[in-house]
């Protein structure tokens, strides 16, 4: 059996031109190429397409390059600055997360902790349970950058000077015991 287009040119309903050019109608068509849709105007799309990708993928890219810049900021911050409690005795406690942690910290460091002049940071990922002791400062410079690295910052507490009382001439010294 022949096909419907043979059929139409030997009937006379249908020449050969214009059979060849339902042909090619047909296969532009299957192509998704339109006849009323020039050929620059597709190159045009397709090239406008592959720009927004590309700007997605630099944005993406340049995101990374941010993060890992950030990453070795507060790395080289923490390594500068890391106060040294190798050799502690005394154990510090301390709440990160919904775990109670401890460190062992020299003599006086949990009371500059305490006063707020040393703070406890994460030295890597948020998942590690490794921890840093660096100035009260420098844990702002991270929490800045990356406030999850910040586990432990104790806000110093300004002391209220009242105007009426009669012993505020007189200091009471920070390592006085009763």
């Amino acid at each position: 059996m022949a096909s419907l287009k043979d059929q139409l040119l030997q009937a006379g309903l249908a020449n050969a031109k214009r059979a060849r050019q339902a042909d090619h109608a047909k296969r532009q068509a299957a192509k998704g190429r339109h006849e009323d849709t020039p050929a620059a105007e597709l190159v045009k799309q397709s090239r406008a397409e592959q720009m927004a990708r590309d700007q997605a993928a630099n944005k993406a890219q340049q995101a990374a390059q941010a993060s890992k810049a950030i990453e070795a900021q507060i790395r080289q911050m923490i390594e500068v600055h890391q106060i040294d409690r190798s050799g502690g005795d005394q154990p510090y406690q301390f709440a990160d997360a919904a775990k109670v942690r401890k460190l062992w910290l020299r003599t006086g460091q949990s009371d500059q902790i305490a006063r707020g002049h040393i703070a406890i940071v994460r030295v890597g990922a948020p998942t590690t349970t490794e921890f840093a002791l660096v100035p009260t400062v420098v844990a702002e410079k991270i929490a800045q950058r990356d406030a999850a690295r910040v586990v432990l910052v104790v806000e110093r507490k300004a002391q209220a000077i009242d105007a009426d009382d009669p012993y505020a001439d007189y200091v009471i010294p920070d390592d006085l015991m009763w």
